[in-house]
């Protein structure tokens, strides 16, 4: 018989792929749309990121939880999906490395005809390569590890990721649990070691200290 620590195995990729690539489509979106038009009232919204990205985790916890009852999506993926694929830390350090490419690069391009799709994706985005794959392995390994949200939003226990599942693990089942935990750390140590020259680089770019 297959062992359950399995299916929550696959439960934690499901969650968690949707995760980081939805975030990182959002925020390459949104940085550039910051970096880019530079308004008054765009630069309230990203300080309102700002302070969004400060609070505590559990400051958010309770209103995504009532968005989602509402919306009637409890105990099911998309719980977990849909808020994390809107979280704003990967727009703030997007935006601060978009911000950091010389402005003479995107004028030079506008000047040839450039336009805004033509910039976004043969000058912006391969210039901040770096940080993007940084913040992939970022976002991976938080989400990976995820325990509140699931154990708030999932009542299912078979829907819920492998990481509730070790929390959970009883003094007897060590065997298990070791068992559960070599092979939990497969996949963000894959991560890790495949990015690993992009995630200094793409730090540094985006001017954090």
């Amino acid at each position: 018989m297959t062992p359950s620590y399995l299916f929550k195995y696959w439960n934690s990729i499901l969650l968690t792929v949707p995760i980081v690539a939805g975030q990182l489509v959002v925020s390459c979106l949104a940085s550039y749309s910051f970096t880019r038009f530079r308004r008054k009232r765009r630069e309230i919204l990203f300080f309102s990121y700002i302070m969004l990205m400060l609070m505590p985790f559990q400051v958010t916890l309770v209103p995504n939880y009532l968005m989602s009852d509402k919306l009637k999506i409890i105990d099911t993926p998309w719980a977990i999906i849909l808020p994390g694929v809107f979280s704003t830390f990967a727009i703030f350090i997007l935006t601060k490395t978009m911000r950091r490419i010389p402005k003479t690069y995107l004028e030079a391009a506008t000047i040839d005809g450039a336009g805004e799709w033509q910039i976004f994706s043969r000058i912006v985005i391969p210039n901040c390569k770096s940080s993007i794959v940084a913040m992939g392995i970022l976002l991976f390994i938080d989400y990976w590890n995820m325990v509140e949200q699931p154990l708030i939003m999932l009542s299912s226990d078979d829907k819920r990721p492998l990481s509730v599942f070790l929390s959970q693990v009883n003094m007897n089942e060590t065997g298990m649990a070791f068992d559960a935990c070599a092979l939990y750390m497969i996949p963000p140590l894959l991560v890790f070691l495949r990015g690993e020259e992009h995630l200094m680089e793409g730090i540094s770019q985006s001017g954090i200290k």
